[in-house]
């Protein structure tokens, strides 16, 4: 019997990808991950500003019309007093223009706008002095107001212009 010759052919181990290629490939996945991340919270906070913006525009329309349909009255009011001096009605005329100041007061008021109290001492952060008199009042005590301050809310939006008490100085 002649032998023959056997061939086992020898299988080549599957090559495996070196462990520095799977760790790139996993590095690479997790950062397309965290980009796509961030741009949709890029995207998120774009839409936010968007949207926060238009509130924002919003709200202050609605402000202002109603404080627009607060003064039309007021406006109105005014259009009938200037009639009334056009007639040469003074009664008319006075009755008119003290409609139209507590109107204008009241629509003020409604939107947070008050006077500010100029009786007793002179306070810096609510009044500013414009002059001094020589006066028998306490010193430093608001003799004359001579503009009224308002405040909007707790804000001063102008302050009370006066006059404040000085010692009477004797005359030599």
């Amino acid at each position: 019997m002649t032998s023959e010759p056997t061939h086992i052919e020898e299988q080549a181990p599957a090559e495996e990808p070196a462990p520095e290629l799977d760790e790139l490939a996993s590095l690479q996945a997790e950062r397309d991950g965290f980009f796509d991340r961030l741009q949709r919270v890029t995207a998120d906070f774009e839409n936010y500003r968007k949207r926060a913006a238009r509130d924002q525009a919003a709200f202050a329309q609605r402000a202002t019309e109603r404080l627009v349909s607060e003064l039309l009255p007021v406006l109105d009011a005014l259009e009938g007093a200037l009639e009334a001096a056009g007639e040469h009605e003074e009664a008319k005329l006075e009755e008119g223009v003290r409609l139209v100041h507590r109107q204008l007061a009241d629509a003020l008021g409604k939107q947070g706008v008050a006077e500010i109290d100029t009786d007793g001492k002179f306070d810096p952060h609510v009044h500013e002095a414009v002059l001094s008199q020589p006066s028998e009042a306490e010193e430093g005590s608001i003799v004359n107001v001579l503009q009224k301050g308002y405040r909007l809310g707790e804000k001063v939006v102008r302050p009370a212009r006066v006059a404040v008490a000085a010692p009477i100085q004797p005359e030599v």
